[in-house]
């Protein structure tokens, strides 16, 4: 309920509002470390007059979410199929390579966010169940014959422990609905919850996150700033903010190997997999879109998070961008 009175007292703010502020002329956009952020994206008078990109295409921002929602709504039965055949399976091992830069404790609360069919939070959970094996192993060596109180202390030390969640937060329906889908034929339903939401208006209260995640659906909105501060407004003092996304390719010969397998081969897999070329043509084009590796670093710093870095895959193809909340 609070959560719903926060969302709607951002919204009328920000409809009250008719003028952008901006930094003094000459004043740094940038600083050492931490920063602060605006308290919401104010909007003037022009605001339903802005343009923004669609792929390739040049299109009004009120436009671009909805034509985006259809995309996914389109790829939705078919997009685990497809995310193997685009990428031959190596978007997998991204996925576990963002796990293990993650290495998520017993305990930990995550919002994976664009997170639509599940795949990060199912391996999110997957993760912790085996830290949590791990450690009662090892406690078991180091007491191999424990006193009572030591057992009742164990107990209790257990039964103190926030269990971890995660949370998929998607503002596609049908989206949420295949990974629903997937959870029970996997028998995957502890610690697990979806939630329609919008990255640039979480349906969250502040600080309520140790981790947030968004894999391959940050170039997907429409305001990245905006998504990007909400990522820190939902964190908790000391929480990680962690984007896998296609970035630039760094090395000029793979660069043009990669370019004419996205626009020859991607979409006619997307017609001959899915019956859907357009869709699988703007996935194309939002990756040439988006910005480069240090051009998205900057974006994170601006938002407000510190120790910002990032790790390019596969020579850049993909790039898993880190940052904390201080």
């Amino acid at each position: 309920m609070a959560a719903s009175v926060r969302l709607l007292a951002r919204r009328v703010i920000r409809l009250s509002h008719r003028n952008i502020f901006a930094p003094a002329a000459g004043a740094s956009a940038r600083s050492g470390c931490c920063y602060e952020t605006s308290a919401c994206r104010c909007l003037s008078d022009a605001a339903e007059d802005r343009n923004t990109h669609f792929g390739f295409e040049t299109v009004p921002e009120a436009e671009k979410a909805k034509r985006v929602y259809k995309v996914f709504e389109n790829v939705a039965q078919k997009y685990d199929v497809m995310n193997d055949a685009m990428s031959l399976g190596i978007h997998r091992l991204w996925k576990d390579m963002l796990l293990h830069v993650m290495h998520p404790q017993p305990g930990a609360q995550l919002l994976d966010v664009a997170g639509g069919t599940g795949d990060i939070a199912f391996r999110f959970l997957d993760y912790v169940r085996s830290q949590q094996e791990r450690q009662k192993r090892r406690a078991a060596r180091s007491s191999q014959t424990p006193s009572w109180q030591e057992i009742s202390d164990n107990y209790s030390s257990e039964d103190e422990l926030q269990p971890s969640r995660a949370v998929v937060c998607d503002i596609n329906k049908e989206m949420l609905r295949v990974g629903k889908q997937k959870a029970e034929s996997t028998g995957v339903s502890a610690g697990l919850s979806w939630v329609v939401g919008d990255a640039e208006e979480l349906p969250f209260d502040d600080d309520q996150f140790d981790i947030y995640t968004i894999a391959f659906g940050i170039r997907n909105v429409t305001h990245i700033d905006q998504a990007l501060q909400e990522a820190l407004r939902v964190l908790k003092p000391g929480g990680r903010f962690m984007c896998l996304e296609f970035s630039k390719v760094t090395n000029p010969v793979l660069a043009r190997l990669y370019d004419a397998y996205s626009f020859q081969m991607i979409p006619v897999l997307g017609e001959v997999i899915a019956g859907d070329w357009k869709s699988y043509q703007y996935l194309v084009e939002s990756i040439r879109k988006f910005p480069s590796q240090e051009e998205f670093k900057h974006m994170i710093e601006d938002a407000g998070f510190c120790s910002v870095q990032y790790y390019n895959l596969t020579g850049g193809v993909v790039a898993l961008h880190s940052g904390f909340k201080l």
